[in-house]
Parts: structure tokens; C-alpha cells; sequence
């Protein structure tokens, strides 16, 4: 007769008093399968995934994300590193949220803390682009957030002390450091290096033709003089893709606001000037100001069409709702469209800045009033910094866009073009490009800045440009950019480039080096729909397995600074999360760029995980 087939319960008891009796002795991996043959809960062990840049299109990305690697295998944790083109990067963390975690720069300069409402509010948890890529989730946070918009000034610095705090103890990104910003230029053609803040690109307005620089000009091909700004790079994207809201190839500080004009001007300091705007006056209605801007005269696109208000109330339409409400029977195709929502679809670019436009409307050519959401008039003030588009062009880009015959409702033609010729209002505009390799834009002779009072706001820049063109041309390394302007074949590196350059610019006789402070962190960012990224306690644990002084020293070669909050550099952090001889919040598991493993799984069983022959392990 056959024996009846032996329970679960019975197999898990026969093997462990085999076990028992036979007095075996099992190491690591025999436990693992034994604990699986007796059907004991199983382990997995943690593995994570980094996604960066490659080093030829970030002079330190990579480097940062291999230590930070190597620390996570330190504490037991399977890591591994995938550099990647840019705009592959961002189009896998930025728009597919395909991630665990990556190393890369905030494209945002935090002069103002409101940039934090679109880096962490959950609002824009489910939407591409730069807000909020972690898919972080704190309803603390969204309420202080959204109360700081509209907050007194006292009120407002308490409010963000506390979403900083949060931030550090939640850890949706972790900061790993500011980086000084390292270019080279040549000061025998223009002058005024030292006036200009390169993450801002017109300032480069404001340089002046040097003395000696009329004796020593060429000739060019086409007979002209080569009144050229000659600008080196080692990022393609400007060459390929000219389009403001294209996620993948955009990020503040590039020529293409060389194109487009914004109604107002973001200063080094902060502050907003008027620009296409020639006057804005707020009206204080309680929680939702408005706001009536008045238009310099005379404002046209390099197409010569007028620009007027009725551009600006398009603009915020159209940041608002890149399909303007189109759908689905709402007008005539030469294609059918169906979707599955009706739902408007915000341009993932400036989200944060246009979340505060309520409405925009036109009431003459040159007029425009603008209700804003709940906000005061210094918050509000910056949705005014966003390109002005022109409607004639755009509003034909509304359609969902598709690929062979399929369309998508997640995109439009606003989103994916790559927007070659550009047709902006901007003081230079779109001559050509070869793609890959260079740009090159023409001085617009009609542009409002030479009319401007040279005694006015923007005095610096109220001048017709010394150069005609500008020219953008690509290399492979910050080295190789560096050496094209040592043998002057280009004025300035216009991307920084790394510190291992700063010997070759110091030799060079010819050469000036700036190196200055930046606004834009490089950070660890996690995505934290995920598990076990979902969990903060973990999250945090990570964050103490970076040894940010050894990557100022190893990686930066000095030239950047540590730092807790992304607001650092600004007037904004609380005396406790300023850097003091260490993180305050997330001081290093081990000294010395060592970890300390004992410290290290003390810290991760605190959080709830175990350790399995050295590897850290969660219980499925």
C-alpha cells in the first residue's frame, strides 16, 4: 500500500530533526537551501540599481555614483552602476519613472525656495519631468508647502525651517554636494568675465568687445567680420533639440533663453525685473493677488509677426494644457484621435511656476491681466519668468503625437518636437545647427534691449550685443574643452568642466579661471513608489552610507561643499541643518570613506531587515 503523501508541516519537522540527530554543521548557502526545502519564509536579498551619466557628459556624475555603490556594498547591499546617455537618463527617470535610484544635478538654481513645491509636493508625484521624479508622498509636507506660498515673510521662513527638517529626516533625495562651477575664458576678444552668471545665459549680454579686440579681427568665409561669441561644450542636446519644453534636453542656464524672452528677468540676486514686460502692477485680493502687466511697444518674433498679450494668455494656456482642451470630436483632423481621458495635459517643464497662474487674459495688445492662485505677490512673481511662446506657431502643435500612425495621450506635438528653426523673440535668434556637433545664432537687431535706458533695472545688459553671432560648437571631455580655448579656437567653456582641468587653465597665459559657487546639488535620488525605497527609515539608512567629506575630497578634488538641505547657499536653512564638521541628520556609518559594518547592520535591522551571510536580506 502506498503511504499517504507527507503534509508541509511534517517535511519541515523530518528535516530539522535530521538536522537535530545528525548533528550537521551548514554554512551560509547550504541555510539558504535548507531553510527553502523546509519551506521557511524566504529571503531576498536587496539589490539596487544606480542610473547617472556618463563620465564624458559629466565630469563627476559617475565618479559619484561608484563610491556611493561601493558603500552600499559595503553594508551588504548588491549595487550596481548604469551610466547612460542624457537624455536617455532623464527620459527613463524623468519620464518613465524606470528607476531605483541615479546620481545626477538639479536642473533648478534654488534662488527661491518655492522650487522646492515642484521638486516634492505630491500633486506632481504621477506627472514627468523634474517635479517631483521620486514620486515622494508627505501630506505634511504638501500642506506646508502649499502654506508657505502665501504665507508673511516670518511665517514663511518657520514653515520651510520645518519642510527642510522633513526633508532630512524622510530623505526622498539625498544631497550628496554643491559643486563650484569651473570655466575657462579668454579675455583678448571680450571683456567682463567676471560680471557674468553663467547658469543665467543672458547674461553673457553684458560682455564688452575688449580694446585690442578690433586689430586683431578675421575674416570669415563669407566675407564678414567674425564677430562671433564662440562657446565650447561637451553636451550635444542644445544642437539637436530646441524646444523649451522638451524634458530630455532641457535644463535652466541654456542658450535657448538666448531665444525666448520671459515677461520677467530672474537677476543673480533673485530678484525679478520686468523684460518683455515693460511694468507689473499686483493688486492684493487676499490669498489670490492678479497681477496687470503692461508690454514694452513694439515687440516682435523673429518671424516678424507682432507679439502681443494675447501670446502671454496663450503661453499659460498652454503650459496649463499642452492639448489646450483638445480632444476627441472637439475640432477637425486629418487623423483620428481617441483617448481615455479628458483630463488637460501641463507642459512637464516650468510646472511649478505655472501652477501659480490661475488664468491669464488679454484686455488690449499690450496689456494682460493674470489671476494667480494662493500666493503672495513675491511667490507669484515667478510665474512671470517663464518663455513667452508665440501662438501662431504653437498653437498647431497641439495634437497627440504619434508614431506610426499610433497616437499617445500623454504627449503632443508641443512636447516632442524638436522645435529646428525656433521661432522666438529672444535678442538672438536661430541662423543653424548641424546636429551633434554645432549651433549657431544671429543677433536680432530688433530686439528691445538697445532701446532700453542705459541707467534703467537692466543696464548692464540695455546694450546691442558686441558679437553678431553666437556660436556653440561640441567636444567629447571638459579636457578637450579646456584645450580649444587654450588654442582659441573659442572664447569660453559654457559648460563647467571638471577640477582636474584647473592645472591646464592655470599654465595657460592666455586663459582666466572662474570658479564659482553653485546653486545645484548633486543628489542621490530615490524612487520612492518602489519598495524598499518606499520606506523612509530605509531611506534614511542609506543616506548614512555616504561619506559626503570623501566625495568633496576624492571626487570634487575639493572644489565643492558638502551640505543637508538643497537650499544650501541660501538664506534659507535653520542653524541646525547647516553643515558643522558633519551631517547633522545623516553623519556617515564609518569614518574615513570606510564603512562600518558592525554600525551599518545595526542600523539596517533597526529599520527592520536582516543579514544573511553578509547580505542584506527582506523577508518575502
Amino acid at each position: 500500500m502506498t503511504d499517504p503523501p507527507e503534509s508541509p508541516s511534517a517535511r519541515r519537522r523530518t528535516v530539522l530533526r535530521s538536522l537535530a540527530v545528525g548533528g550537521s554543521v551548514a554554512t551560509g548557502g547550504c541555510i539558504r537551501r535548507l531553510r527553502a526545502s523546509a519551506g521557511w519564509q524566504s529571503a531576498s536579498p536587496v539589490s539596487l540599481g544606480i542610473k547617472t551619466l556618463p563620465a564624458d557628459a559629466d565630469p563627476y556624475a559617475l565618479r559619484v555614483a561608484r563610491a556611493v555603490a561601493d558603500w552600499y556594498r559595503g553594508a551588504g547591499i548588491d549595487a550596481t552602476v548604469t551610466p547612460m546617455a542624457t537624455e536617455e537618463l532623464y527620459r527613463q527617470v524623468l519620464l518613465d519613472n524606470d528607476f531605483d535610484l541615479f546620481v545626477a544635478r538639479t536642473p533648478e538654481r534654488f534662488r527661491d525656495p518655492d522650487e522646492l513645491y515642484a521638486l516634492l509636493h505630491s500633486r506632481f508625484a504621477a506627472e514627468p519631468g523634474w517635479q517631483n521624479p521620486f514620486g515622494y508622498t508627505n501630506l505634511d509636507v504638501d500642506d506646508l508647502l502649499a502654506e508657505q506660498r502665501s504665507a508673511r515673510v516670518s511665517i514663511r521662513r518657520e514653515t520651510l525651517e520645518t519642510v527642510q527638517r522633513e526633508i532630512a529626516r524622510t530623505q526622498p533625495f539625498s544631497v550628496v554636494a554643491f559643486p563650484d562651477e569651473i570655466r575657462a575664458a579668454r579675455a583678448d576678444r571680450y571683456v567682463g568675465w567676471h560680471r557674468v552668471d553663467f547658469g543665467s545665459a543672458p547674461e553673457y549680454l553684458s560682455l564688452e568687445a575688449a580694446p585690442s579686440a578690433g586689430s586683431d579681427r578675421t575674416v570669415t568665409t563669407d566675407g564678414s567680420d567674425d564677430d562671433r561669441l564662440r562657446i565650447v561644450v561637451t553636451d550635444r542636446r542644445l544642437t539637436e533639440n530646441l524646444n523649451p519644453l522638451a524634458v530630455e534636453f532641457r535644463r535652466d542656464g541654456s542658450l535657448v533663453d538666448l531665444v525666448y524672452d520671459p515677461l520677467g528677468y530672474e537677476t543673480a540676486a533673485g530678484s525679478v525685473q520686468p523684460w518683455l514686460a515693460d511694468s507689473w502692477e499686483f493688486t492684493d485680493d487676499g490669498p489670490r493677488p492678479r497681477a496687470r502687466v503692461s508690454l514694452r511697444p513694439g515687440l516682435t518674433w523673429h518671424d516678424g509677426e507682432p507679439l502681443t498679450a494675447a501670446d502671454v494668455a496663450f503661453t499659460y494656456r498652454l503650459l496649463a494644457d499642452v492639448t489646450l482642451g483638445r480632444r476627441s470630436g472637439d475640432r477637425e483632423s486629418d487623423r483620428t484621435v481617441t483617448t481615455d481621458s479628458d483630463a488637460p495635459i501641463p507642459a512637464p517643464r516650468f510646472r511649478g511656476r505655472n501652477s501659480l497662474v490661475a488664468d491669464a487674459r488679454p484686455v488690449d495688445e499690450r496689456t494682460v491681466t493674470i489671476q494667480f492662485a494662493d500666493c503672495s505677490p513675491r511667490v507669484g512673481v515667478r510665474a512671470l519668468t517663464v518663455p513667452v511662446f508665440p501662438e501662431h506657431v504653437w498653437a498647431d502643435r497641439t495634437d497627440p503625437s504619434g508614431v506610426g500612425g499610433l497616437a499617445f495621450d500623454s504627449a503632443t506635438e508641443a512636447l516632442v518636437t524638436n522645435n529646428v528653426p525656433p521661432v522666438g523673440s529672444g535678442p538672438f535668434a536661430f541662423e543653424r545647427n548641424v546636429p551633434g556637433e554645432r549651433l549657431v545664432l544671429e543677433r536680432f537687431d530688433d530686439h528691445f534691449l538697445a532701446d532700453l535706458d542705459p541707467d534703467g533695472a537692466l543696464a548692464s545688459l540695455a546694450s546691442r550685443p558686441p558679437f553678431e553671432r553666437i556660436v556653440l560648437d561640441v567636444v567629447g571631455s571638459g579636457e578637450t574643452a579646456v584645450s580649444v580655448v587654450a588654442n582659441d579656437e573659442a572664447d569660453v567653456t559654457g559648460t563647467p568642466v571638471g577640477a582636474e582641468t584647473i592645472p591646464r587653465i592655470g599654465r595657460a597665459s592666455d586663459l582666466d579661471l572662474f570658479v564659482d559657487r553653485s546653486l545645484a546639488a548633486y543628489v542621490v535620488g530615490y524612487n520612492t513608489r518602489r519598495p524598499p525605497l518606499t520606506n523612509p527609515r530605509f531611506r534614511h539608512a542609506l543616506a548614512r552610507l555616504v561619506d559626503q567629506e570623501t566625495v568633496v575630497t576624492d571626487v570634487f578634488d575639493g572644489y565643492a561643499r558638502p551640505a543637508v538641505s538643497p537650499l544650501d547657499g541660501t538664506a534659507w536653512v535653520p542653524e541646525d541643518l547647516q553643515w558643522d564638521q558633519g551631517n547633522p541628520v545623516t553623519p556617515f556609518l564609518g569614518s574615513g570613506g570606510t564603512v562600518d559594518t558592525g554600525a551599518a547592520r545595526a542600523a539596517f535591522r533597526d529599520v527592520g531587515y536582516e543579514y544573511d551571510d553578509g547580505t542584506l536580506v527582506e523577508r518575502n
